[in-house]
């Protein structure tokens, strides 16, 4: 496995043959990319992502006009194919629950996370939240249905969590539209773990929560054990909401967002993106340093049981169901709206970044065609 050094200009191109990938595959696959672009206008500030109803699909946080089509495909680390501004930094919607999964890893891999399944009550109940913008304590986790939740609720996004937070209700990405099954249409709430949703308001309280738990900012924690030594760029940044500054135990800080279609989030270019692919594409290791542990890596690729394309925050191709037959099962995702992916193939040494396409799947069934 090859590990590219910080500049980008460095990092070493191979021929595809060399590689015993087929360049006509490839080239195939990134055509698909680019006839296949997001019909969205590029002030995306203007489109309403997960359609939510008028009085709560205003912004929160920072969002910037978007790119065109763009991606990379590295094989062993090497990059072998690209096309657009690999080098532009672009907001990247839900893939940055990924990167919020990685968070929780670094948590569980230091001690300070030590049972998936225990309640999150029982790991922040000392820990004092402030509403900075309120001036109120928040204590999203104690009431008797808030109270079962535990980590595992939170990262599978299982939680049936009750509440409003950043003025977003639960309730507003209800039955949200989304390629994910498992999901399935509701009118009542159900106990935490017996309904999977894809629900950003409480991706986001998963955020303060390990927040809370780290005691820092989540970008912090991020740059420190992640970004630096993949040896990412310093141009990446990871937002949170005008209105989600906190104070916990005395430390004011910005609660981050982690499904980011109210704005915020992880905005990234795409040689950082494949960095962050490649480390999970060798197992948590960069280089001789094992990043992430082994056992999480384990983990955060095991099925929920409530949806089983999906893991901890990452997609996954249980089946085949998500990504087709033709890619391997094996296959996992950072995924976010407008087709801002990392697509990761261990089979065959490939990661696969997309940005601003409307038919990922496509992408990936040519570029894994390509190893074949």
């Amino acid at each position: 496995m090859y590990f590219p050094p910080a500049s980008p200009a460095l990092w070493e191109r191979r021929d595809p043959a060399a590689l015993g990938l087929d360049l006509a595959a490839l080239e195939n696959a990134s055509r698909f990319a680019i006839d296949n672009e997001i019909p969205w206008p590029e002030d995306i500030t203007t489109v309403n992502v997960s359609a939510d109803p008028p009085e709560y699909s205003a912004k929160l946080g920072p969002i910037r006009p978007r790119g065109g089509p763009a991606g990379l495909i590295l094989k062993d680390g090497y990059i072998v194919h690209e096309w657009g501004d690999i080098g532009r930094v672009d907001v990247t919607f839900s893939a940055t629950k990924s990167y919020l999964a990685t968070v929780a890893g670094l948590a569980f891999d230091s001690g300070r996370l030590e049972d998936l399944d225990r309640p999150v009550i029982e790991d922040i109940k000392d820990v004092s939240i402030r509403d900075v913008s309120s001036g109120q304590t928040l204590q999203p986790f104690t009431s008797g249905h808030n109270a079962e939740i535990t980590w595992r609720h939170l990262l599978q996004q299982t939680s049936e969590w009750e509440g409003t937070l950043w003025d977003r209700p639960d309730t507003v990405d209800w039955n949200r539209s989304v390629n994910s099954g498992g999901a399935g249409a509701r009118d009542v709430r159900k106990r935490p773990g017996e309904h999977w949703e894809y629900n950003d308001v409480r991706v986001n309280l998963c955020a303060l929560a390990l927040a809370a738990l780290w005691d820092e900012p989540l970008p912090d924690v991020l740059r420190r054990s992640i970004m630096q030594p993949i040896n990412a760029s310093n141009t990446w940044e990871w937002h949170g909401y005008r209105n989600s500054v906190v104070d916990i135990n005395g430390k004011r800080m910005k609660s981050v967002s982690g499904g980011a279609h109210w704005g915020g989030g992880i905005h990234i270019n795409s040689y950082d993106h494949a960095r962050f692919g490649l480390l999970f594409l060798n197992g948590g290791k960069w280089q001789d340093r094992q990043l992430v542990s082994e056992r999480w890596f384990e983990m955060m690729r095991q099925p929920c049981s409530q949806n089983d394309r999906y893991g901890l925050m990452w997609w996954l191709n249980t089946g085949g169901k998500r990504y087709g037959a033709s890619v391997p099962e094996s296959l996992f995702a950072a995924s976010g709206a407008g087709g801002n992916t990392v697509n990761i193939d261990p089979e065959h040494g490939l990661v696969i970044v997309t940005r601003w396409c409307n038919a990922v799947e496509g992408v990936a069934q040519r570029a894994v065609a390509a190893a074949r």
